[in-house]
């Protein structure tokens, strides 16, 4: 598996239509069959069908906040989530996860670095980290693409300050902020890229 440059993700996400909701359902019924038949087969583990099973709903979910972005807009909120960037799952071997993913579900794999894979999921991408010690894999963070990130600077500023003035202390990279949620789970803000 080649490395994509990053204007390869870029343009992946430009791509995308915007209003895919009926698709969208679609899509998530014919996936969630797809796992059934091939437990169903033996195909794969009751730990692989929950783990895969819990993964899709989680991006769903997510998926879901749009609406609740353009509302957001509306009472002037300083970070508007306008979409799910990406969800970073350590796993025991990041290429076997990588490998079952993209042979599963079709993922196309466009970054490969040998320390990390980044699979799409439509405008999402999915990063897959190989975990210090093999337990239980988990999602170690969700990253949020925010409303006009890109376009205007001030944003950042003004999430960060936001943030401060909340109590906590953001943790700023080069395209992004970190901070944790209420229960302890980290969230990565910024832009449409984030490589961190």
């Amino acid at each position: 598996m080649g490395t994509a440059v990053p204007a390869d993700i870029a343009r992946l996400r430009a791509s995308k239509a915007r209003n895919l909701a009926p698709k969208e359902k679609d899509i998530m019924e014919y996936l969630i069959g797809k796992l059934l038949r091939d437990f169903e087969k033996g195909m794969m583990t009751r730990r692989q069908l929950i783990q895969s099973l819990s993964l899709a709903a989680t991006a769903a979910s997510a998926l879901s906040v749009a609406p609740a972005a353009a509302a957001a807009a509306a009472d002037g909120k300083v970070a508007q989530a306008a979409s799910l960037n990406h969800l970073g799952y350590q796993v025991a071997d990041y290429a076997k996860s990588r490998d079952w993913y993209a042979d599963l579900f079709g993922m196309k794999v466009v970054v490969d670095d040998g320390q990390k894979a980044m699979l799409a999921v439509g405008e999402t991408l999915l990063v897959f980290h190989t975990r210090k010690s093999p337990t239980t894999p988990v999602i170690n963070h969700i990253c949020f693409t925010l409303a006009n990130w890109d376009d205007d600077k001030s944003v950042r500023e003004r999430v960060q300050a936001e943030i401060k003035r909340r109590g906590q202390d953001p943790r700023p990279s080069e395209h992004s902020l970190h901070v944790n949620d209420p229960d302890g789970l980290t969230l990565q803000l910024g832009g449409k890229v984030q490589y961190t």
